[in-house]
């Protein structure tokens, strides 16, 4: 395998990986929160 061949495989692995972040925090921001917030809180709707 060459350097370049490496080199791009390396960078999709990384994408990929970044992909996988980006997805697992926005599901986490979509969920509830853990503690419930105040009632006197504005709603985020």
């Amino acid at each position: 395998m060459s350097e370049a061949e490496k080199k791009a495989r390396l960078a999709e692995a990384l994408r990929a990986n970044l992909r996988k972040r980006k997805a697992q925090a926005r599901e986490q921001a979509e969920s509830p929160a853990p503690c419930p917030a105040p009632d006197d809180a504005p709603s985020r709707d």
